[in-house]
């Protein structure tokens, strides 16, 4: 079993009647999911597409998405997962880029993607509930399947474009099933009888692999959600008796500060993933003090499949760190110029057999972000002497004062200590005296109040005074990616007088 086709008809002759996936009432048992991939495949192969042909996927965490997905790859095409949020633009961006020749949309979602199509060789064919049936009328079940070899591109993924436009890494099939597989073995470990909760997007690396491909590695059910709020989630734990979870820093927020919590027999559930940014060491305490359920952190990008580091569940946890590096992948630390940095904070480099072929048709950007086939990440960390890794920051994160670093995660995890806090975004803004300035922007939990100056008094008497925020500011809600991360380039201090400094 070395391709997820592979691992689906293993499944599906082993397991024929278990669930594989299921969202509410509907479910797919793995002789459906086998046998629908397959008909993908041969419907793809009428479509002329070729091995190597890139077919985008536009979809909501619906079943149709792992059919379509891993139908794509049963036919050897590349699939390029796309954000059903993106406006017409980005999508042309997406679709020209790439090169799709076809694109697999939702049809709620399908206005963006024909607007997005205008212009580019995509030919957009719509998807939308129980259409897909009818779309495969009569299409001869692909009996064998391309076979890839484990070099080949498998995904495209784009990465979210903090700067520039967004570049696709070129993620092959061996990045993907082996840090599928890592994932299972050393980290989630589903069981017999478990389900894992599908609540990260789907056409985000995370989800993928730690939702979906670890389900498919394992033979397990992965129960959908297509929108996340915390109430749905806990609901949708104690209908399917899920035992696991993968989550981001604002999912545990929210399922923290849910108050109708305490409604739900949550007693199948068992432990949880976070990743995508780092967790507070507060919230990490009070989620697990609430539900009992162990949570390990890790960390990933994009680029690395996404999977690099992680607490396992083997060895000891370290609350705030990420862990140490997953089976076949190595980490470092670097300075700027690419010197090993044994003390103190570095860039943390990556490789091993989780990092990406290269940025699709970007050679500029691949040659600066891979040297000696080490990945650059950009985020900052320090490493303590068991080779746990703590992520101190994102090099563009990080907010020069006056010549003093100040690394916001610092600033944020005093915040989170605060009990009106339920979540904090620290950033630096221009300021003509000491260059960039700390300012914080905090939405407080319901029920409570605090003001911007308490807050920055609170935060003074535990840091530095280069550190503390000199601007607090109230927002209701902080911008958020399609994870759910906290998109801090998007954040600014208000003008006038409600930003206390």
């Amino acid at each position: 079993m070395h391709s997820f086709a592979g691992a689906i008809a293993e499944h599906a002759r082993t397991r024929p009647d278990d669930v594989a996936v299921r969202l509410d009432d509907h479910a797919l048992t793995w002789r459906d999911l086998d046998d629908a991939t397959a008909r993908v495949a041969g419907w793809l192969r009428a479509q002329r597409v070729r091995p190597g042909d890139r077919v985008a996927l536009v979809a909501p965490n619906v079943p149709e998405f792992p059919v379509l997905y891993h139908g794509a790859l049963r036919a050897g095409a590349v699939v390029v997962p796309m954000n059903p949020l993106l406006r017409g633009r980005e999508v042309n961006h997406h679709f020209r880029d790439s090169g799709a020749s076809l694109a697999l949309v939702w049809s709620a979602v399908a206005e963006a993607a024909h607007a997005g199509a205008v212009g580019t060789a995509t030919r957009v064919v719509e998807v939308g509930p129980g259409t897909l049936p009818t779309l495969l009328a009569g299409v001869e079940p692909d009996p064998a399947g391309h076979e890839p070899a484990p070099g080949d591109t498998a995904v495209i993924l784009y990465t979210s474009g903090t700067t520039g436009a967004p570049k696709g890494a070129e993620l092959t099939h061996h990045n993907l099933f082996s840090n599928a597989r890592t994932s299972q073995e050393s980290l989630i470990r589903l069981g017999e009888g478990d389900t894992i909760l599908g609540a990260l997007p789907l056409f985000h690396a995370f989800g993928q692999t730690c939702a979906m491909n670890t389900a498919i590695v394992a033979g397990r059910t992965m129960t959908l959600l297509p929108r996340f709020t915390a109430a749905a989630a806990l609901a949708v734990v104690q209908r399917d008796r899920v035992t696991h979870f993968a989550g981001v820093p604002t999912m545990y927020v929210a399922m923290l500060n849910e108050p109708t919590a305490g409604e739900f027999d949550l007693s199948s559930w068992r432990s949880c993933v976070s990743g995508g940014a780092s967790l507070p060491v507060e919230v990490l305490r009070g989620f697990e003090e609430k539900y009992g359920v162990v949570v390990l952190e890790g960390y990933g990008l994009s680029e690395t499949s996404p999977v690099a580091s992680f607490n396992r569940p083997d060895i000891e946890r370290r609350p705030g760190t990420i862990g140490v590096p997953v089976d076949g992948c190595e980490m470092d630390l670097r300075a700027a110029d690419g010197t090993p940095v044994t003390e103190g904070v570095g860039e943390i480099v990556i490789r091993g057999e989780n990092v990406m072929k290269g940025y699709w048709r970007n050679e500029a950007a691949t040659a600066w972000a891979i040297t000696d086939g080490w990945f650059r990440s950009g985020d900052l960390a320090t490493r303590d002497a068991d080779g746990y890794y703590t992520i101190v920051d994102r090099a563009k994160d990080m907010i020069d004062r006056a010549g003093y670093n100040v690394y916001p995660r610092e600033v944020e995890e005093v915040l989170y200590e605060h009990p009106a806090v339920e979540q904090a975004a620290v950033v630096g803004f221009p300021d003509p005296l000491v260059g960039e300035e700390v300012g914080a922007a905090v939405v407080l939990k319901a029920g409570t109040a605090a003001t911007p100056e308490e807050l920055i008094e609170h935060v003074k008497a535990q840091l530095a005074a280069y550190k503390y925020p000199r601007r607090v500011w109230i927002v209701s809600e902080l911008p958020k990616g399609p994870t759910g991360k906290i998109l801090k380039r998007e954040i600014t201090p208000p003008a006038g007088e409600e930003a206390q400094s």
